[in-house]
């Protein structure tokens, strides 16, 4: 017999994960009938985070997953629980200036060993994840799937063979660019180099789709994600981005692009940043940038060679000079108008944790991720319709894409292209 779920199941899976006031910002009262059927759902669902930057501080700082950082990061593997999370795709981030002084294939796979560090530490909490049924067994076995995304299509150094190794350990999307347009792919907010993508830059993607890595359109200009959904055979994800129609920045996706992300089946994972997602807060960000470039450029020139430091005084300024709070309710109407636009089949969750500096109020961590499902349930979403936005949807996309590989091919290196390409003078600006 099922075991029925009790109140203090629940808070014992959950923990602390808000009050009302916490989830309300505009002080209305939480329905507490409507809070436990959706505790009783959150827990019930696979919960699918798209992309987490926690990564970073576990190879910079030696940061320990199982360690409490409440405080100090969004990420630690009390609140994963708390925030009944299912899978998480750890981001395997490479910054622009590995690009420009190499190493960026070396620091990707820095990235990769931590998350094996953890998993290994951790077996009873973590498994190591490369499928779609690895996530459903992770649910079965009450664990947390640990799945792996490059950041930065720079990470595989213009070689295919490096993006079959990375495959082999483990690494199941890769978004095309970061922010810096690279030697085959344009970036949303660098200079356009190669109107899209290169030859190389769709041979890329052709490989991606034979071996059945997820193509990754956060980070790349509107001609690279047309270029993509031209050239794939498979569905594609946006690991991290949101509407451009409710925020305009170009890391937010235009509503002809969502369209047509419908048709090709894949998924839109939306990002948390209220610089992202709050016309509001990015107006104020705009403002905040033209007022402190003064100290902005000093300190860039100060530790110009020392870009920890510079990283961690621009966000002091930042933070001594905060941007008005964006409410929860911004982050749903971003969910909403993809499933308006694209279909509900189409959008997930993709929080960019620990990759941002702020969130919005009742998002602060990863523990309040049911405040998502409450707020779904509260605007009239079924159900079924929660468990797609919360998981499903990405499970979906990841099963397509095993499917189309399986029948493009059967080998890792076997069939694979040879081709590569030499690094262009200036490639990461």
């Amino acid at each position: 017999m099922k075991k029925a779920i009790t109140l203090l199941s629940l808070f014992l899976f959950f923990g602390n994960v808000g009050s009302a006031q916490e989830m309300m910002p505009d002080g209305a009262a939480r329905d507490e009938k409507l809070w436990q059927k959706a505790l009783r759902l959150h827990r019930s669902a696979i919960v699918v985070d798209g992309h987490n930057d926690i990564t970073t501080p576990m190879v910079d700082e030696g940061y320990d997953l199982g360690q409490t950082s409440v405080g100090k990061y969004h990420t630690d593997l009390q609140r994963m629980k708390q925030g009944g999370v299912t899978g998480q795709f750890f981001s395997i981030y490479v910054d622009r200036r590995f690009a420009r002084e190499g190493g960026s294939a070396r620091r990707a796979l820095d990235m990769i060993d931590m998350v094996y560090r953890a998993v290994e530490r951790y077996p009873n909490d973590l498994i190591l994840a490369t499928s779609a049924e690895d996530i459903r067994r992770a649910k079965r076995q009450k664990k947390i799937a640990a799945l792996m995304g490059i950041e930065g299509g720079h990470a595989i150094e213009n070689s295919l063979m490096a993006l079959r190794g990375f495959y082999r350990l483990g690494v199941r999307y890769m978004t095309l660019t970061h922010n810096n347009t690279n030697d085959w792919a344009d970036a949303c907010c660098d200079a356009a180099r190669h109107n899209g993508l290169s030859e190389f830059g769709k041979e890329v993607v052709r490989e991606m789709n034979r071996l059945g890595m997820l193509v990754d359109i956060s980070h790349v200009s509107d001609k690279t994600m047309n270029d993509v959904l031209d050239v794939t055979r498979a569905p594609v994800i946006a690991s991290h981005s949101s509407a451009r129609a409710l925020a305009n920045h170009p890391r937010n996706i235009p509503d002809d692009i969502l369209r047509r992300i419908a048709k090709n089946g894949g998924v839109v994972m939306v990002n948390f940043y209220p610089v992202f997602i709050d016309q509001k807060a990015l107006n104020a960000s705009r403002e905040r940038e033209a007022r402190l470039k003064p100290q902005l450029d000093a300190l860039r020139e100060k530790y110009k060679d020392d870009p920890k430091r510079l990283e961690e005084e621009t966000r002091k300024l930042y933070a001594a000079n905060p941007l008005p709070p964006t409410p929860l309710s911004v982050l749903i109407d971003h969910i909403d108008h993809i499933a308006k636009v694209a279909g509900v089949d189409h959008v997930g969750l993709g929080s960019d944790f620990d990759g941002v500096p702020t969130l919005p109020v009742g998002m602060e961590d990863i523990s309040r991720l049911p405040n998502i499902t409450y707020e779904l349930l509260r605007r009239g979403y079924s159900e079924r319709d929660v468990r797609k936005i919360l998981g499903e949807n990405l499970l979906r996309v990841m099963a397509e894409a095993e499917r189309v590989a399986r029948q493009m091919s059967r080998t890792i290196s076997g069939e694979g292209s040879l081709k590569r390409l030499e690094p262009s003078p200036g490639a990461a600006r």
